[in-house]
């Protein structure tokens, strides 16, 4: 059994702010046993105003956010899965990138989002994601202490092509960081999550944001650790941000793939 710990966040518009939370998560998950620490997407910056974000998004070596982060991680000798932060990219769009950072504080992954919220909302919410970042366009797997991990970013949840290739990868977690609107997230979240985890025969890892935030989005919170059975192991609900604890246990994953050995069945679709 590997124990794991789940920062469940309501980031701000302040980096600084941000950074001083994420490395209280890190020595809370030290503390609290835990071999690996999960944060949501945006884990630095929670910010729609773009005009002001922009003075705060810069390129990866020079973000104290992740140098924070990176610096927490070697003095407490824990690994991290940081959900994700928005760095500069080569052109006018940004990156949303997750980190995967090692008990040394090395970075020894990064996935950049594949999938942008772009969408109008029924209760008048507008989001257009592909405005401000470029997606990626690359599959990550990393080997670290729950085992082979995969990468995800909350709205790449929705799209089935990419968890049939970390399922190929024989992932035995997925991590999907998130910051989820409360209208979707009422309907869809849990579903979708354990849906995400039955397919892949793989535990599911989604730390989320949650509450009000400074500027003015309301996220759903609930972050989740779902089991390879899709038995939600770990719900933090929608009340407050803190840690969560929960256990991944590999016996149980090689338990699911021979009672529903789906991965070892699988076949190419014919074009």
């Amino acid at each position: 059994m590997t124990r794991i710990a789940i920062f469940q966040a309501t980031t701000g518009i302040d980096p600084a702010a941000n950074a001083t939370d994420l490395v209280e998560a890190v020595k809370q998950a030290a503390e609290g046993g835990a071999a690996m620490l999960f944060t949501p997407e945006m884990s630095g910056l929670l910010d729609q105003n773009r005009k002001r974000a922009a003075q705060h998004i810069v390129r990866e070596g020079d973000n104290p956010v992740l140098a924070a982060v990176r610096e927490a991680a070697a003095t407490h000798g824990l690994w991290v899965a940081l959900g994700s932060l928005a760095v500069a990219g080569e052109g006018d769009r940004s990156a949303n990138r997750s980190f995967i950072i090692d008990g040394s504080g090395n970075i020894a992954a990064r996935y950049d989002k594949m999938h942008m919220f772009d969408v109008e909302l029924s209760d008048g919410e507008s989001w257009h994601e592909s405005n401000a970042y470029a997606p990626g366009d690359a599959v990550v797997t990393a080997d670290t202490p729950v085992g082979r991990l995969g990468l995800a970013i909350c709205y790449d949840v929705r799209f089935p092509a990419l968890f049939d290739a970390l399922g190929r990868a024989h992932c035995d977690v997925i991590a999907i960081p998130a910051a989820f609107t409360r209208p979707t997230g009422r309907d869809h979240w849990h579903v979708l999550q354990r849906a995400r985890a039955i397919e892949a025969s793989a535990y599911v890892v989604a730390a989320a944001q949650v509450g009000e935030h400074e500027d003015g989005r309301k996220t759903y919170g609930h972050s989740l650790v779902v089991d390879p059975w899709g038995k939600v192991l770990l719900d933090m609900g929608d009340g407050a941000r803190g840690i969560g604890f929960a256990e991944i246990d590999p016996a149980r994953i090689a338990e699911v793939r021979s009672q529903v050995p789906s991965l070892a069945n699988r076949r190419a679709m014919p074009n």
